[in-house]
């Protein structure tokens, strides 16, 4: 099972950040005025969560680094996913299951011109939500889960291997003469060559 965890854990915070990121395109709620619109106003994800496009993107980004990462930063990359998580979790769970005037006061402020809290409750005469809100924090949930399993499992993933080391170091450590090359390696990290 260890020698799954890592692409468990880069799996899942690819597949949370993808959904995330298709999300905030997606209509998320679908708003009904009083002004006798006979068309609802749709509210896309990245309106109705400010937030979430970027959120996204993050674990989208910390997942495909999780792949190549060293030991000492895997701890660190599984508790910035479970924050991740959380926070679009927090973000996503008041809309999912009961969206607030607040969620869809930009985009009625934009299409009607009316400004402040109050008067834009008052024009809504009512919201309804999509699907969307809804898989979006199952997607948020699987981030944090992803982020806390990283965390428990990353000191015991198995080391990238000898596929990821040059055959230079192998020459070094065999005792064979070292090159132009491998002298200004050591030169690179701070060695002496010449001993």
């Amino acid at each position: 099972m260890i020698a799954r965890a890592r692409l468990i854990g880069v799996v899942a915070l690819l597949i949370a950040g993808a959904t995330g990121l298709i999300s905030s395109t997606q209509t998320w709620l679908l708003v009904s005025l009083t002004d006798g619109a006979a068309e609802p106003l749709a509210v896309a994800g990245a309106s109705a969560v400010v937030l979430l496009a970027p959120l996204s993107l993050t674990a989208l980004a910390l997942g495909t680094a999780l792949s190549i990462v060293g030991r000492i930063l895997r701890p660190v990359f599984g508790v910035i996913g479970a924050a991740l998580g959380i926070a679009l979790a927090v973000l996503t769970a008041p809309i999912a299951f009961n969206a607030p005037v607040s969620a869809v006061a930009a985009e009625v402020a934009a299409v009607t011109g009316i400004r402040g809290d109050s008067a834009i409750a008052e024009l809504v005469a009512g919201i309804t939500a999509t699907a969307w809100p809804a898989i979006t924090l199952v997607a948020a949930v699987l981030m944090a889960a992803a982020g806390i399993w990283v965390l428990a499992t990353a000191r015991r993933w198995p080391e990238g291997g000898k596929r990821y080391q040059s055959e230079r170091v192998g020459r070094r450590r065999s005792g064979e003469p070292l090159d132009a090359i491998d002298s200004w390696d050591d030169l690179s990290r701070g060695g002496d060559p010449t001993t």
